[in-house]
């Protein structure tokens, strides 16, 4: 019996600042084979390579990875500044029509840290360029120093609503998560459910309300120690268990009813 694909989104880089390559981390297939149990298979992200159409097909479900550029302000009706950082209009032009193409399938995705913010723009909402810059927000950056366990710590609560989703999933109210985003949501777009909160009120979890699939999608960073971590593991877990079952038989993920 295959194991169930699941396709990581992958971003452009310049490797020694010539090199183009598309790549994603370690961190991101080790969670998917080892805690999602899903075979990895990383996506370049361009639509010159590859299609939604082609990526539905292949794929049973979808790993919508962080990334360092944003989505572009355009794709939510803005106009570019500098605040807004640097930009992948090739990711773009793949994750959001995949996100809404998922989303009316049923197709599991899990959206973590600039995959949290596609779907929310893939539906129509907007970001914030800068949460740092926002009165009584703190910064929700990575350290710039330190090791990779310093950058990756746990550094604030999340609170996710009674009774909810993200409430039944965890066992628990509050969890506590690292941070490494600058951007956030601005507005919600339609079905978009925020289902936890940062303590200054950052939106940090979501779903997409009456999809018939596995929508769950975070703003922190649950791919750093998948395997231990309390909140990190059931995550991947049950996204694990969406995307067998759509391999199976495409049967709907039952939370997320």
């Amino acid at each position: 019996m295959r194991r169930p694909v699941v396709g990581i989104i992958g971003n452009s880089y310049l490797i020694n600042d010539e090199y183009p390559a598309h790549a994603g981390g370690t961190m991101n297939s080790e969670a998917v084979a080892e805690v999602s149990r899903c075979l990895p298979l990383l996506v370049p992200s361009d639509p010159r390579l590859v299609s939604v159409a082609e990526l539905l097909d292949t794929c049973d479900g979808f790993l919508l990875t962080g990334g360092r550029p944003n989505v572009h302000p355009e794709e939510y009706g803005e106009a570019e500044t500098p605040a807004h950082g640097d930009f992948d209009r090739a990711r773009d032009a793949i994750t959001l029509p995949l996100v809404r193409a998922c989303v009316a399938r049923g197709q599991p995705f899990l959206g973590v840290c600039r995959g949290f913010q596609e779907v929310n723009v893939a539906l129509g909402g907007t970001l914030y360029p800068e949460i740092r810059d926002l009165p009584g927000r703190m910064n929700h950056r990575m350290p710039p120093d330190g090791t990779l366990d310093e950058k990756f710590a746990l550094r604030h609560k999340v609170s996710f609503h009674e009774g909810g989703v993200f409430h039944r999933l965890m066992g628990a109210r509050e969890v506590m998560t690292n941070t490494l985003h600058g951007q956030g949501i601005k507005t919600p777009g339609a079905q978009i459910v925020i289902d936890g909160h940062a303590p200054d009120g950052t939106p940090e979890a979501l779903y997409v309300a009456d999809a018939p699939g596995f929508t769950l999608s975070v703003q922190w960073h649950p791919e750093w120690q998948a395997g231990q971590d309390p909140v990190s593991r059931p995550l991947f877990e049950a996204f694990g268990a969406a995307v067998q079952a759509w391999c199976n038989g495409r049967r709907p993920w039952a939370l997320s009813a």
